[in-house]
């Protein structure tokens, strides 16, 4: 029974010195490196941060994006082109032209 009662002062003291001496290491670390980041950098200016990882995820989805964008861009191009030629085949098999076409698709959707 007394080695119960020796284990749980000892687990309790331990626990409670170790977050003392944990809590005052954090601190000085803490109170340095806030130090080191407020020093002015030798020509005078504050020294700019460094990008974290976030940034560069932000930059990479960021450069992905523009490029799908540009890629959906040409792509929407491409089928404009064929819907015009297709517009212009079919005319011609018709024997409309494509400004007839459209005068009488702007009379249908006016009434």
């Amino acid at each position: 029974m007394s080695n119960r009662d020796n284990f749980a002062g000892g687990f309790l003291l331990g626990t409670i010195l170790g977050g003392i001496v944990g809590g005052a290491i954090g601190a000085i670390v803490g109170a340095k490196l806030a130090e080191d980041n407020n020093k002015p950098a030798e020509n005078g200016n504050r020294p700019e941060p460094r990008p974290r990882k976030l940034k560069k995820r932000q930059f990479a989805e960021q450069a992905g994006m523009e490029t799908a964008r540009r890629s959906l861009e040409n792509k929407i191009a491409q089928l404009n082109d064929a819907i015009d030629d297709v517009r212009q085949q079919l005319s011609h098999v018709n024997g409309t032209t494509v400004e007839e076409t459209e005068s009488v698709s702007a009379l249908m959707e006016e009434s």
